[in-house]
């Protein structure tokens, strides 16, 4: 074993994996990295991918501060806002997005008039969409009319491409406006849109993967005006985020595998 090119001799000698050359039998020592998860509220005007051609802004211009590569889980588009989870663990988003899993997703919509019972029968029951395929049935109540408005909440259990929005043409009405407030356990809440969340993130976060530690970093973010802190999860900023990851993790989708022997168990907000 070799550290920072000095060949090691004597037991007992400490290196830091962050900070120190590490090389086992002539090869690099890494560490796969900690599992983390973030949820974002994506603003209207934002497209829920890493890059855009066209240049325009991405979720992940959102993440100020976050060196690490994480992805988004499924999708909003262009002109929807609401909840997003993003993260490194590509296992536990492949059991999200698997159509067998049926994970919950509500959106509340706003539509341009007001819906008839049949409109709203249709959309509970399945519509025929513009590919001529079927929608599954879905939830969907009436929240708020107005003379010209109406608000309805809108539960799905699978997820097509700008599915709600070809749902409601499909039965005559056009959405004005559309939020994704849960997916599964996970809710929007009052997490504050996108950048406007009130934190300078710039530099703020630093993962610690110092091996042996039985968990991952807790990411919290104490509100308007701090910078994200690395703390443990009895933090009360995130406290209330375990309750809604540990079913993402251990619940109706089975257990979820570990990530090089650490457990993940916080979401941080942003």
């Amino acid at each position: 074993m070799r550290v920072n090119g000095e060949t090691v001799t004597r037991l007992g000698t400490t290196a830091d994996p962050r900070r120190d050359h590490i090389l086992v039998d002539g090869r690099p020592l890494s560490f796969p990295p900690a599992p983390l998860y973030f949820l974002l509220h994506k603003p209207v005007g934002v497209v829920s991918t890493l890059r855009d051609p066209q240049g325009r802004p991405t979720v992940r211009d959102l993440l100020h501060g976050v060196r690490e590569r994480v992805f988004p889980v499924g999708r909003l588009d262009y002109h929807s806002a609401g909840l997003l989870l993003l993260t490194n663990d590509g296992a536990l988003t492949e059991r999200l997005l698997h159509p067998r899993s049926h994970i919950p997703r509500t959106y509340r919509v706003k539509v341009a008039g007001l819906p008839t019972p049949e409109a709203l029968r249709a959309l509970r029951s399945g519509v025929r969409l513009d590919d001529g395929t079927f929608s599954a049935p879905a939830e969907v109540r009436v929240l708020h009319t107005s003379e010209k408005k109406t608000w309805v909440e809108v539960t799905l259990r699978e997820g097509r491409n700008r599915q709600v929005r070809r749902m409601c043409e499909a039965v005559g009405y056009r959405v004005e406006k559309l939020t994704r407030v849960r997916f599964g356990p996970l809710v929007l809440d009052d997490l504050a849109v996108g950048p406007d969340s009130g934190a300078d993130r710039d530099g703020a976060l630093e993962v610690d993967r110092q091996p042996g530690r039985d968990a991952p970093v807790v990411l919290a973010d104490e509100g308007p005006g701090h910078d994200l802190v690395e703390d443990r999860a009895d933090d009360p900023a995130v406290g209330d985020a375990l309750p809604a990851l540990e079913p993402l993790l251990e619940g109706d989708l089975g257990p979820a595998p570990a990530i090089g022997g650490v457990k993940p168990q916080v979401v941080a907000k942003f």
